[in-house]
Order: structure tokens, then C-alpha cells, then sequence
């Protein structure tokens, strides 16, 4: 007879918005054991699995920490009472945590008292004296005979001693956490059913979640305007503006516990940051998404089907797998999403890199060292770039009737330190492809994605100022000779990094905080990527500034509050990379 053996959960804490599935572990009749499923539909041996979910509602009120959201709040933050920061914001666990996360915490002070809150002024005198223990209370306190100001609101129903009631939420083996359930545990229970009677058979097995917590989102962040409405000759824009976003999102088979050991484990797991990012990304409402390290699956079976709800086509290119070793399901590549209400699809091309290896080798390297040179160059790197035709069309100072194209490319250039002439070549590479493209039609560029290569590096050189100096210390790196001669190394097409144009805004506050988070020396952000090991820029968003002008940006991030989650990925930022967005207008066509 078909039996339950063992019933138990792999994610540490039930989030909202996150499915959960059990691993049910059963013995078959002919005493094997098996995870399959046994639907009523598909009984075995006269038998099936019937699942049931189930809310265990207390009335025991609960606040959960704003830092720590696996952990219930034992403090509230006095300063977050009196102004109108969200009251889920005011929770901690601990003293300990509200003083680490006191830099972080106090600009929501901040920026109420910005907004014109009179009570707030005495909390920022109160704040700046360095105490912080004194504009704390206990939880207990502060909701005693208050229900409104803790969450989840209490709950009256009582059944038992114990003042809980289970309250069915599911019939499926598999349960996504609702906002209802916030605060409260998780019943699941599964049982062997006869097929014919419906009686179940032996005992039922059960297990019981932690409490259900909030989904933990990033913090929102605003675009910045950087430019006027006229162009550097003074020429009225053009009025139609679209978005690019940029985002590397960490793919699950590099998101491992050994790597990100720092991250919470149930935030780290791919069910809770699939939902994590598609909330961050459907909330930045770009009208073009460059995505890279989607893996094949998640590509066919979450991001194009749920991004198609918003209105978005997908395309997508998968990196090539000469040197990749496992199911070639995981594989990752490079998403280039489009809104179909803003843009029509024009043509694809699709670059692979080890085609361009195997070219370059047949045609450059001697014989002897061709196993050699394709050792080095073969990584499975490529680039999607699509030709889109924008939908919003010309306005007067255009040529009338002239299709507006826009060409997006998308890549993930190489990741090793050690391979400086692999990095180069690919980006050269590229920019040679698009070259060609912008040799058979007047078009604006985009250049977007993960280039692995830090300011100053020769292939930012390349990118940024169109050439490398031939004394750069990256071209010493060149044991196959592809560099040279270094003269070869340039390109015609007017790039610039759209992120440079925070460095040419004005005097106002919002310009010199984003100057604060920029390299001077570059007018490159302070960091793309923030790990525990690394923290840099690796990540651009290159325009033809021929065509393309810069109207806004997406405000960078603050190291120190990303470093109060130790490093990225975290619970409220679920790639170790931050996304890149910046909006642009057309330059008017001059007529000819």
C-alpha cells in the first residue's frame, strides 16, 4: 500500500508571494521510495495523496522586524510613531538591531522631517545627540489596548485553550502565502486516500511552518531628471521619451549558500527571488528590459509568460554551451524585453562569441596553437541585439514619415579576472557588429549589460572613449596575440555612458548626493556589484550621444545602507547587482 514516509519543507520562512512545496517522501507498494505525486486523477495501486493547507489564527498579536524579517519585533522606534513612515518600518527584534541599522533608519526621519512634519524636528534633536535607546519603546507597550499599530491585526476568533482556529487556505500540494497570512503559521498535511471508499488510510503526516512574513521589497528609488527639454544647441525635443533598464539578476544556479553565505537562506532561494525581481522590475515600468544570467527555464517558464501579463515581447538568446558542464535547461543568457504598446519588433541578431572564436582562430592562429587559443576564447559568452521600431512616432521637427529604429544590444561579457585580452576581444567584437549596423541605417544605439569590466579597464576604454591607449597595462595580457596590433582597437560609434550625465547636472542637493555615489575620476557610479569580496561598477548603459540624449536616471544606491544586509544579494535586494535605468528622447533628424 502506498505510504507517507517523511513530509518536510526546504524553505526556512513562508513569504508572501512565494510558493511552497513540500517534499513529500512515500513508499510505493513494491517498497520503493519516490517523491512523485499521486493525484486523485492518477491513483496508484488503488490509492492517492489528498494535501490540504491550512492557516493556524491566533489572536496573539505579532510584529515582525523591519531588518530581520524571519524574527519577531520586540521594539518600536518612537520617531516612526509620530511621522507618517510606514508602521511596519518601526519594528526591530533588538537593541543591537535597531543601532546597526540606525544610519539607514534615521533618513526615513529625515526625510519626513523634509516633507514639513513639525513633530519630527524634536525626534532629529533627540537623534543627533547620539542616543538612540531613548526613542524606543517595547512592542508590548506601544500596542497595549492598540491593535491598529502592530501587524497583522489582531485576530478575535477563538477556538480552544490555546485561542487558535485552522482555517483551510489550500487543496493543492504546492500553497503561495497570502497578505492574510502574514504573522500567522502555516499548517500543512498530507494524507493516503483509498481511491474507491475515500477513507483515508494510516495517519495523516503534518508539519507546521514558521510565521508567514511580509515579502521583503527593495526600497523605492526615484529617477532623476538631468536634463532640460532642449537639446545642447538649443533645439526643442523631440516630445516622445522611452526607458532602458539594465539588470544583471544573479541566476539560481551561481546563487549558492557557499558564495552568498551571508544571505538568508530562504532569501537566496529562486522561489522567493523570482517574485522579488519581477516586483522590482514591473515597478521600475521601463518600456525596454535588458535582463542577463536568465536561465533557460525561468526564461520559458516565469519571466516571458509573467512579463507578457504587463504588456511586455520576449526575446531571448541563450549562451552557447561548448564549455558548459549540466542540464542545459539552466543555462543562462540574455532577455531583452520590449512593450508591445511602445515598440514593434524589427529584426534579431544574435551573436555568439565562440562562432567569432572559431573564425578568428582559423584565420590568425598557426595550427599547432589552435586548441590552445580555442581553450582560451571558447566561454560561451554572447549578445542579443534587436532592431525595434518605436510606436510613438516622429513629432514636427523630424522628417515626416521617417520610421523612428532604435538598435538595443544585451550581453554578459566574460567574468575572469585572468582572461584581460578575452574580455577586450569580446566588447571589440561586439562594437564591430554594431558598427555594421549603424553603417546601413541612421539609427541611435543602446549598449547595455554586464560587461565584467571595471572603469578604466581597457575594454570601458574602448566602450567609453572609442580606443585604448596602446601603453594600457590590460593589453600586456595578450598571450594569443588578438590585440595586435592595438591600433585595430577603436570604433566609430559615439558612445557614452548614460550614468556620466549625473556628473554634468547642476548644484542641487539631489545632483550632489548621486555626485557622492559617482568616481570622479570615471563620472562612472561607485559600484554595480556589491559583494562580500567585491564591490564595483561592472554594469553600463552606453547610448550614441549623436542621436540619443539623456532625460533621467535611476538614483544610485548608498553603500553603507546596502552593508547594513552585509552585502547584496539580501532580503530586500535579490541580485548581487542593482539595476540601471536612464530614460531618453531622440535627437531631431536634421534635414537634408
Amino acid at each position: 500500500m502506498l505510504s507517507v514516509i517523511r513530509v518536510h519543507l526546504p524553505s526556512e520562512v513562508p513569504i508572501v508571494g512565494c510558493e511552497l512545496t513540500p517534499y513529500v517522501l512515500l513508499r510505493r507498494p513494491d517498497k520503493t521510495a519516490t517523491t512523485d505525486d499521486v493525484p486523485e486523477s492518477a491513483p496508484l495501486e488503488g490509492h492517492f495523496l489528498k494535501y490540504r493547507w491550512y492557516r493556524v489564527q491566533s489572536d496573539k498579536k505579532v510584529a515582525i522586524c523591519s531588518v530581520h524579517p524571519s524574527r519577531e519585533a520586540t521594539l518600536q522606534c518612537l520617531g516612526c510613531i509620530k511621522t507618517k513612515v510606514p508602521v511596519t518600518k518601526s519594528y526591530h527584534c533588538s537593541t543591537k538591531c535597531f543601532t546597526d541599522a540606525w544610519q539607514h533608519h534615521r533618513v526615513l526621519h529625515e526625510r519626513a522631517a523634509a516633507e514639513g512634519n513639525d513633530e519630527e524636528e524634536e525626534l532629529l534633536r533627540l537623534n543627533s545627540s547620539g542616543s538612540v535607546s531613548s526613542i524606543l519603546s517595547t512592542v508590548s507597550s506601544l500596542t497595549n489596548g492598540s491593535s491598529s499599530s502592530v501587524y497583522p491585526s489582531a485576530i478575535t476568533q477563538k477556538t480552544g485553550a490555546g485561542g487558535e482556529t485552522l482555517v483551510e487556505v489550500g487543496r493543492s500540494k504546492t500553497y503561495t502565502p497570502m497578505a492574510d497570512d502574514v504573522g500567522q503559521v502555516l499548517k500543512f498535511e498530507c494524507v493516503v486516500v483509498n481511491a474507491e471508499t475515500k477513507q483515508n488510510v494510516g495517519h495523516s503526516c503534518t508539519i507546521l511552518t514558521s510565521r508567514v512574513i511580509p515579502a521583503p521589497s527593495p526600497s523605492p528609488r526615484r529617477m532623476i531628471p538631468v536634463s532640460g527639454t532642449v537639446d545642447s544647441n538649443g533645439r526643442p525635443m523631440s516630445m516622445g521619451s522611452f526607458t532602458v533598464l539594465s539588470y544583471n539578476i544573479l541566476a539560481d544556479a551561481y546563487a549558492s549558500s557557499e558564495i552568498y553565505s551571508y544571505c538568508p537562506t530562504w532569501a537566496l532561494s529562486w522561489t522567493y527571488r523570482r517574485q522579488n525581481l519581477l516586483r522590482e522590475i514591473v515597478k521600475y515600468h521601463a518600456d525596454i528590459v535588458c535582463l542577463q544570467e536568465v536561465q533557460n527555464d525561468h526564461f520559458d517558464e516565469f519571466f516571458a509568460p509573467e512579463l507578457d501579463k504587463h504588456g511586455y515581447q520576449a526575446l531571448f538568446k541563450r549562451k552557447t554551451n561548448e564549455v558548459f558542464v549540466g542540464n542545459t535547461n539552466t543555462i543562462d543568457g540574455c532577455a531583452t524585453f520590449y512593450r508591445r504598446d511602445r515598440f514593434s519588433h524589427v529584426k534579431k541578431y544574435e551573436v555568439e562569441f565562440n562562432k567569432a572564436a572559431q573564425s578568428l582562430t582559423e584565420a590568425l592562429i598557426p595550427v599547432p596553437q589552435k586548441k590552445i587559443a580555442l581553450n582560451r576564447l571558447v566561454k560561451d559568452n554572447v549578445a542579443l541585439i534587436v532592431v525595434l521600431e518605436a510606436k510613438f512616432g516622429n513629432q514636427a521637427a523630424d522628417i515626416p514619415g521617417k520610421r523612428q529604429l532604435l538598435c538595443v544590444a544585451n550581453t554578459h561579457v566574460n567574468i575572469s579576472h585572468e582572461l584581460k585580452d578575452v574580455k577586450l576581444w569580446q566588447v571589440h567584437t561586439l562594437l564591430k557588429g554594431l558598427e555594421k549596423i549603424a553603417a546601413s541605417a541612421d539609427i541611435p544605439m543602446l549598449v547595455c549589460g554586464d560587461f565584467n569590466t571595471v572603469p578604466a579597464s581597457a575594454p570601458h576604454s574602448l566602450l567609453a572613449v572609442g580606443k585604448v591607449d596602446p601603453m594600457h597595462p590590460d593589453l600586456m595580457v595578450d598571450p594569443l596575440g588578438i590585440l595586435r596590433p592595438h591600433t585595430k582597437l577603436t570604433h566609430q560609434l559615439p558612445l557614452v555612458s548614460a550614468y556620466s550625465s549625473f556628473a554634468r547636472m547642476g548644484g542641487s542637493l539631489t545632483a550632489e548626493q548621486q555626485r557622492r555615489r559617482m568616481d570622479p575620476a570615471s563620472n562612472e557610479p561607485l559600484f554595480t556589484n556589491c559583494t562580500r569580496d567585491f564591490i564595483g561598477t561592472l554594469d553600463y548603459i552606453f547610448y550614441t550621444a549623436d542621436t540619443l540624449t539623456v532625460e533621467s536616471l535611476l538614483e544610485l544606491l548608498d553603500e553603507e545602507s546596502l552593508r547594513k544586509d552585509t552585502a547584496l544579494p539580501s532580503p530586500e535586494w535579490s541580485s548581487d547587482h542593482i539595476a540601471l535605468l536612464a530614460e531618453f528622447r531622440c535627437m531631431p533628424k536634421t534635414r537634408r
